[in-house]
């Protein structure tokens, strides 16, 4: 804040709709009595005391005094160019105007505080942005005006406030904006607001100068447009005469490619409509240029355009097995798609009812299970076309049904447009993240999607841009999806669904060594036969470098370890051929990011003391493996009740209440303190906490970290468990069994326990899997405490954690 200094008495001189600020010099008229009479009072004052005359220079607008003025001093005294009196006043300083008080002369004087403006030295951080800034401005705007000889001046001037001040000599700025600078006493506070000010003219004055560009460039364009039309008009005229043909026009020429075209009928007739109307009107109507647009887009279309199918079944599903390992339901289900095309193409059923024998799949996995380039491989296998549409974040309907013709850049929308690319009537649609799709004030693009996926209606498709009919019954669908619960149900109710739950570990060896490493190799520059990485190389990086459900990650491990070998190998390091051991991982790539719970130090891992337990959660980056942490308050605290942490969501909550209920009832039976439960406050934490959970499948989790904080047994340290509990202690089924499972193999766990009702689900999980893990299926909690605790120690019971 600006610091205020002893009064000083001064003669007040008016300026009418002017503000001078500190550091300027003006020269003023003496002709004006009040002018006159403040400078005659200043000499007076100061006649006998060394120094220039001082004076006051308040602003005064519509008769009113500003409250802070500026301490100017007379320079010098003279005849101003037109040869009337004039004296030349420097400002110094700001002062803020007191009382009345007397003087010599005939000018008023008033008594005033000269404030201090100065800052710290060196600048804080954000003043020494806001001088560079202003500068950066400031030198914009006088380049613009040619004032070069004044840069230089202002990247002189180091003191903030003389910076800040530097402003009033702006034209743009109005009286009532240099007011404003005036009575901003803090230097730092002041610079920001004429750093605004200036900023914002240097933005007017863009839109200002864009505004006339344009409208220039437009009025030369039209007049350009305009002769150039006349003159094409006479050439074609001549050209006609010269060749003895009769006057005709360029609708001519599309009302003969209209004819010529191979158009369906409905197409044919609504074509011949829109040239009559082409004829009709001007050269100058608007309605022309989006007739052309509108036939042109109608005639590129490839009405009736179909790839043969590749009826060869043995064929295409080497093809598929070749591209990608796994994945056996989708691979299936192509298999039996074009088995039924052969024998309907066999039969003569190729068109019943209009619609043909098209496809909607949606396959809705983890990222990295190979979604994306699934499509690719499914158009090579049908001998189609393939195309992608990008559906991630798109939020207007008209994105899918395209615009009316009424707006200006009116587009068809992107399926038709796919259609287009594809240049066939039957291409392989990919429509890539159809979860992520947006809805706003221009309408959900989920819903215009329900006609495009719906089998029985998509063969009479309407795009409001060609507002035609489009038979799309022909086309292959498949969506892309990594939440299920994202996609609306009337949506998902149009499609087969199929699942790709992520992969094995032996499948994720099986695909680096076929796929990732023959690609990842030729980016790398390396032959073959260079560099060789060992199937225990490639099982550790799966294992402990990336744990994940699909082969991104792991595909970019292994990129990075062929880089490290390209560049050691260029810097004269290392030999070539080389083979990459599991021992040489470390010193490639450094140490491994995931280690198995039971790899670790018995006093390292996360169940190491009571009242921490391992469940399985699944997200949309796949199954992952959960911790349920609890404690007890101290009970001179007084904080009774139960308090949750991490993130969760209100069925997670009603879980973690269900459990405490369950203990509180049951705890006798099971031989637990359930005392502790009633005078001392339960905490129970679900790390990370940065990242949102809910659902009920953590309930015999909870119930088991209680249990283990109550009894003082540790939960073991290989068991994970997944499943609803109830207030009876039932244990109650849940969803995404096979993806639990997989990261549970994943983490290095052996032995997991599931709800009875979903052993049915067992069948879903590969048999490699399923030999490596010991699967309890149950019906009670009671049943999961015996499988889940750890035998009670002999002596005393270890120690409760006790949240401080």
């Amino acid at each position: 804040m600006a610091a205020e200094s002893t009064p000083l008495a001064l003669p007040v001189l008016p300026l009418d709709d002017e503000v001078v600020l500190p550091g300027m010099v003006v020269p003023l008229d003496l002709s004006d009595s009040e002018v006159r009479a403040a400078v005659e009072a200043a000499q007076a004052a100061t006649r006998d005391e060394p120094g220039k005359p001082k004076v006051l220079l308040v602003p005064r607008v519509d008769g009113t005094y500003a409250g802070i003025g500026v301490l100017g001093t007379v320079e010098q005294v003279g005849r101003l160019a037109d040869g009337d009196p004039g004296a030349l006043i420097r400002g110094r300083g700001r002062v803020r105007i007191g009382a009345g008080t007397t003087g010599p002369g005939a000018a008023l004087w008033v008594e005033g505080t000269r404030i201090d403006e100065s800052v710290p030295d060196p600048l804080p951080g954000h003043a020494a942005e806001l001088v560079k800034e202003y500068k950066a401005l400031a030198t914009a705007w006088l380049r613009k005006r040619g004032a070069w000889q004044v840069v230089d001046r202002v990247q002189a001037i180091d003191d903030v406030s003389a910076l800040a001040d530097n402003s009033g000599y702006s034209p743009f700025l109005t009286t009532e904006q240099k007011v404003a600078l005036l009575e901003t006493t803090d230097p730092v506070a002041r610079l920001k607001l004429a750093t605004q000010q200036l900023r914002d003219h240097l933005a007017e004055q863009d839109v200002a100068e864009t505004i006339a560009k344009d409208v220039q460039e437009g009025v030369d364009k039209q007049q350009r447009e305009f002769l150039l039309r006349r003159q094409l008009e006479a050439v074609r005229k001549e050209l006609r005469e010269l060749n003895g043909e009769q006057d005709g026009d360029e609708s001519d020429d599309y009302r003969a490619r209209v004819e010529a075209a191979d158009l369906p009928g409905k197409v044919r007739e609504a074509a011949l409509k829109e040239v009559d109307k082409l004829e009709r009107s001007s050269d100058q109507s608007p309605e022309g240029s989006w007739i052309r647009t509108w036939l042109d887009t109608v005639l590129e279309m490839p009405w009736n355009e179909r790839t043969e199918d590749s009826y060869d079944i043995q064929g295409a599903q080497a093809v598929l097995d070749a591209e990608h390992a796994g994945l056996q339901d989708v691979k299936e289900r192509i298999t039996e798609y074009l088995a039924v095309r052969k024998r309907r193409s066999d039969r003569g059923l190729g068109v019943v009812g209009g619609r043909r024998g098209g496809a909607v799949l949606a396959l809705v996995g983890p990222p990295g299970v190979g979604k994306t380039s699934l499509g690719e491989s499914v158009a090579h296998a049908m001998g189609r076309k393939f195309v992608r549409v990008a559906l991630g974040g798109v939020r207007d309907e008209a994105e899918i049904r395209g615009h009316r013709r009424t707006y200006v850049g009116a587009l068809p929308g992107r399926i038709v447009r796919a259609i287009k690319e594809a240049g066939s009537m039957n291409p392989v649609v990919l429509l890539d993240e159809i979860d992520k799709v947006g809805s706003d004030f221009r309408g959900d693009p989920a819903a215009a999607l329900l006609e495009v996926l719906d089998p029985a209606q998509n063969h009479t498709f309407r795009d409001h841009y060609l507002e035609v009919e489009l038979d799309l019954s022909d086309v292959v669908f498949l969506a892309t999806a990594n939440v299920l619960e994202a996609i609306p149900e009337a949506l998902l109710d149009r499609m087969e669904l199929v699942r790709l739950d992520g992969y094995t570990e032996d499948e994720k060896i099986v695909i680096a060594r076929d796929h990732l490493l023959p690609r990842q190799l030729e980016r790398a520059g390396l032959q073959p036969d260079e560099v060789t990485i060992e199937e225990g190389a490639l099982r550790k990086l799966a294992g402990e470098y990336t744990r994940e459900a699909g082969v991104r990650n792991l595909e970019r491990s292994v990129a990075r370890l062929l880089r490290k070998v390209a560049a050691q190998h260029e810097l004269g390091e290392r030999k070539l051929p080389f083979t990459v051991a599991e021992d040489d991982l470390r010193g490639l790539i450094g140490r491994p990011h995931h280690v198995p719970e039971s790899a670790q130090e018995p006093a390292e891992r996360r169940t190491a003391v009571p009242g921490v337990a391992t469940g399985l959660a699944v997200t949309g980056a796949g199954g992952d493996v959960l911790y349920v942490e609890a404690s007890l308050a101290d009970p001179e605290t007084g904080a009774a009740g139960l308090t949750l942490t991490g993130q969760l969501g209100d069925v997670m909550k009603e879980s973690a209440q269900i459990a405490l209920s369950f203990l509180r009832s049951h705890g006798a039976e099971l031989e637990l303190p359930v005392g502790d439960l009633k005078d001392r406050g339960v905490h129970i934490h679900f790390p990370a906490g940065a990242v949102p959970k809910d659902g009920p499948s953590a309930g015999i989790t909870m119930t088991t970290a209680l249990a283990s904080l109550l009894s003082g047994r540790l939960v073991r340290t290989d068991v994970a468990m997944t499943g609803e509990v109830s207030l009876t202690g039932r244990v109650l089924p849940i969803g995404g069994v096979k993806q639990k499972l997989l990261a549970a193999h994943r983490a290095g766990v052996t032995t997991v326990i599931i709800p009875k009702r979903n052993e049915p689900d067992l069948d879903d999980v590969p048999a490699e899997v399923l030999e490596k893990l010991d699967v309890h299926a149950v019906t009670d909690v009671r049943q999961v405490l015996e499988l889940a605790l750890s035998p009670a120690t002999n002596g005393a019971a270890p120690e409760v954690p006790v949240a401080a």
